[in-house]
């Protein structure tokens, strides 16, 4: 069965450099010091039998002078581009420069999609500041994936994340695909529900090992959410390896796996087959 991640970091030595050194000492402190290079995000995959990933990039330059550029991204999709798929990332306070980044990262680097992080950007995902990134994103036809629920990250603050906000930019912009990352965890059930009630939008697992993702979270994804559940990792935050090892043992029906596997993230990707 093909496996597509719909979500992982690109948290290499080099990437990591780019960060503000309280944030960097952070992910050390997680990670230590042997941060994964490329060939160790595929191994990864090789070794959990994923067949694509997503390296999301970061843009919170103007609030946290925090980035991991467009550019640093597709250099590495570009290494392995039958394995990565890139999806860049703006900063919404850089106003008609983040569209015009934006549309240059798609038309020129080949990203599909577009990552947002409220809680560095310290912008609820329903601000109206958001909106022409949104119509951009609309009309260059990629999704949007927005952090939600909780983060590690010292000093941010989790009114940015909640994923009932979600619902109103769905409502307001029916044609643009939405993620909400991480189901929303703790908000995981208003998640569901915005997820549910809006056609557009979707919902991903990572960052989560299986074994602690609520269960009501699964019986959803038996029903309900079924056509809205994407396969994610957070990588290297859980491995795709665990991550497929304990999926392994969860109790779903094989059209639900394949939905959660690939089928979902081929509707909400451009260009996957």
């Amino acid at each position: 069965m093909k496996v597509i991640d719909t979500h992982s970091q690109l948290w290499t030595a080099e990437a990591i450099m780019s960060m503000p050194e309280t944030m960097r000492e952070g992910y050390i402190r997680v990670f230590g010091d042997n941060l994964p290079t490329l060939e160790d995000t595929v191994n990864d995959m090789d070794a959990a039998g994923v067949d694509k990933s997503v390296l999301v990039a970061i843009d919170a330059e103007t609030v946290w002078d925090y980035r991991v550029s467009n550019e640093l991204v597709a250099e590495s999709v570009s290494a392995n581009p039958d394995r990565l798929i890139g999806f860049a990332s703006v900063d919404p306070h850089k106003g008609v420069i983040a569209r015009k980044e934006l549309r240059r990262a798609v038309e020129q680097d080949g990203m599909k999609g577009l990552k947002l992080l409220p809680h560095l950007t310290e912008l609820r995902v329903n601000d109206r500041a958001m909106y022409p990134l949104y119509e951009e994103a609309r009309d260059l036809g990629i999704p949007v994936l927005c952090h939600m629920g909780t983060q590690f990250h010292t000093g941010t603050k989790l009114k940015y994340c909640r994923p009932i906000d979600v619902d109103e930019v769905a409502v307001d912009l029916p044609d643009l695909k939405l993620i909400i990352a991480h189901f929303g965890w703790p908000w995981y059930e208003e998640a569901l529900a915005v997820a549910h009630r809006n056609l557009n939008v979707y919902f991903n697992i990572a960052g989560w090992a299986p074994v602690r993702i609520p269960e009501f979270v699964f019986n959803f994804m038996k029903g309900p959410v079924k056509e809205k559940a994407l396969l994610g990792s957070d990588y290297p935050l859980v491995s795709r390896q665990r991550i497929m090892a304990e999926l392994a043992d969860v109790d779903i029906a094989d059209d639900v796996r394949e939905r959660l596997y690939y089928k979902n993230a081929l509707e909400v990707i451009p260009g996957l087959e």
